[in-house]
């Protein structure tokens, strides 16, 4: 799990930086327009936000509550990646090294149960 709590880390820094960056020498709206005009503009949010989802299904399975899952989501839609980062980042922690519980969440009993004789 060391080297998911690194790469994880090293994903809330340069999102950190980067959004930071964005928000600070950027106008959202008049770049974000360009992008548009952009054939490989709306190739590249089409393949972020396919990502967003595919995470997206990761923390609705692994979370128990509504809250929490809604949360996540919607942050992971709003800040991308940062999001993501931080969330791995914290369920590495969570998981105290164990795979299963990192993968699963609060579902690993449930799913081990399924294979148990």
């Amino acid at each position: 799990m060391k080297w998911v709590k690194i790469i994880s880390f090293l994903g809330v820094l340069a999102m950190t930086a980067v959004l930071f960056y964005g928000f600070t020498q950027g106008d959202f709206f008049e770049d974000g327009g360009k992008l548009m005009q952009n054939p490989w503009g709306i190739v590249s949010l089409v393949d972020l936000y396919t990502g967003f989802i595919l995470f997206a299904v990761w923390i609705v399975y692994r979370e128990s509550g509504i809250l929490p899952k809604v949360l996540w989501v919607l942050l992971l839609m709003i800040l991308g990646f940062f999001t993501a980062s931080l969330y791995m980042l914290i369920a590495a922690y969570q998981s105290k090294g164990d795979l299963m519980s990192f993968v699963f969440g609060t579902k690993k009993d449930q799913v081990l149960s399924k294979y148990r004789p």
